[in-house]
């Protein structure tokens, strides 16, 4: 997400912070570089003009010219004018009025949109706890009432019964009425795909916005189409009162365009953003979050969410029971890679770690990637339980077998011995230092040093310290630091 422009905009901004003192023209060249930045990302042109001219008439200013850290003051200025630029505050869906509140997707044809109401219907019954129904009025495409259906089944939320030959305001009636009568909270209803050009669908549109008068109309759009989505907006928006939109695709768009412009063109606020093809691969749009991705400045909050969701409360008792008496063994180390894997990987980590980007770079060059964790978890698999149990049992000739089993390499083999014996190492230390008050103490602050993050530092060949600090202490991340405080916290509270 962002990844072109995010690397463009993190050369301009190290040269800044590079220099000791800089000039007006020191600026105004590095404003340049931003604005054909923007532009390669496919950002509207009056964005791109009205947003350079509000960085820059900041940024040449004799504050920031002559404070201590100019460059950093420059990055501040260009953050807070792209949260400006993105939304300012984060758009929640208005569901505060007498059940069934409505909700109304729209959008043009293949942009995700049947899927999107599956997700928003599923986030909201797991996180908010509301009853939700979703209804297809769809009757042009072959099957799309059955397809919302089957998304029903898999993501365990009700879906209106197919009644053949009704047309989508008559379906519209029927199931606001089912949603009044069963007591639902949410009433989800998934309009036909259509064509901007398509007079027809569009009139239809407007007609069962009349008669449902939902407090959401929703617009799913693909931001693949850069420029194009905003199109889009503007023409829908021509047609009914969008009160959002939702972002398809953003895990595939390198370049964002279509996100930094929609907002400052429509004046409609981005709600959501769809970053994967999981039926959980949807996140609010927090344009302060986002802006810092895009900086290269992590999104840590968005990382205490994922935690929140992933780690198994279970398993975490578990573990905190083992490493309160010292102990931590290969299926330990086996939980820690699942739960990565689970919260999206060593790439989709890094993107939200603050100061990541070279280090993800280096973890890249050294072939540490997502791989990395299956071919891990594979050699744990190919031992027995007892040497899972007891990794002191693993000698020459047991390490040629289970490299064998493996499809890996003894030298494989031997480099997760020395990481686990990293992470055992400091479950040693986190027992004399007193137990779980000793894992505080190190996750709140100290030279952790001995976590996953400093172990795969060291069998990687990677400088220390390549994981940045803060990081030290969680699960997976970090060789050096302490956790930062908001994700202890929720992370001691799953436990």
């Amino acid at each position: 997400m962002f990844d072109k422009l995010s690397d463009r905009l993190g050369g301009v901004f190290d040269r800044l912070r590079g220099r000791g003192a800089l000039n007006e023209a020191d600026v105004r060249e590095a404003m340049r570089e931003v604005r054909v930045a923007l532009l390669e990302a496919d950002v509207a042109l009056p964005v791109v003009r009205d947003f350079i001219d509000k960085v820059t008439e900041q940024a040449v200013g004799v504050q920031v010219l002559k404070s201590v850290t100019p460059g950093q003051q420059v990055v501040k200025i260009v953050n807070d004018a792209l949260v400006d630029m993105l939304g300012a505050e984060q758009s929640d869906l208005n569901l505060a009025v007498a059940p069934p509140a409505i909700i109304m997707m729209v959008g043009l044809q293949g942009s995700g949109k049947t899927t999107t109401t599956a997700k928003i219907a599923k986030m909201l019954k797991t996180k908010q706890g509301k009853k939700v129904l979703m209804a297809s009025l769809d009757v042009n495409r072959p099957a799309a009432q059955e397809q919302l259906g089957t998304l029903g089944t898999q993501t365990d939320v009700a879906t209106l019964p197919i009644v053949q030959g009704q047309m989508p305001v008559d379906i519209a009636k029927r199931a606001m009425q089912a949603a009044k009568l069963q007591g639902f909270d949410v009433l989800i209803l998934d309009t036909a795909g259509r064509l901007h050009v398509d007079q027809q669908l569009m009139d239809e549109m407007q007609a069962v916005a009349t008669v449902a008068v939902p407090q959401e109309i929703l617009l799913v759009v693909d931001s693949l189409t850069g420029q194009d989505a905003v199109n889009v907006a503007k023409s829908f928006g021509e047609r009914v009162d969008l009160t959002g939109i939702v972002l398809t695709r953003m895990d595939g768009d390198a370049r964002g365009g279509a996100a930094l412009s929609m907002r400052a063109i429509t004046g409609k606020p981005i709600k959501f953003a769809g970053v994967g093809e999981k039926l959980d691969a949807i996140e609010a749009f927090n344009p302060s979050r986002v802006a810092g991705r895009i900086l290269g400045m992590g999104d840590v909050v968005g990382l205490v969410e994922r935690a929140s969701e992933m780690v198994e409360k279970e398993d975490a008792e578990k573990l905190a029971a083992k490493m309160a008496k010292g102990q931590f063994d290969m299926d330990d180390l086996r939980t820690q890679f699942r739960q990565m894997t689970k919260m999206g990987g060593l790439g989709a980590l890094a993107g939200m770690m603050p100061g990541m980007k070279k280090a993800k770079q280096a973890m890249d060059a050294s072939g540490m990637n997502d791989k990395l964790l299956v071919h891990m978890d594979a050699i744990i698999g190919s031992m027995t339980p007892k040497e899972r149990a007891k990794p002191e049992l693993l000698n020459a000739k047991r390490k040629i077998r289970i490299a064998k089993g493996s499809g890996m390499t003894v030298q494989d083999v031997n480099k997760l011995i020395k990481m686990h014996q990293e992470m055992a190492s400091a479950m040693k230390r986190i027992r004399k230092m007193g137990g779980l008050k000793g894992l505080a103490a190190m996750f709140g602050g100290g030279k952790g040093g001995g976590d996953l993050g400093g172990a795969m530092e060291g069998m990687h060949g990677l400088p220390p310290g390549a994981m940045p600090p803060g990081m030290g202490g969680f699960p997976g991340m970090g060789g050096g630091g302490g956790m930062p405080p908001d994700l202890a916290r929720l992370l001691n509270k799953k436990k």
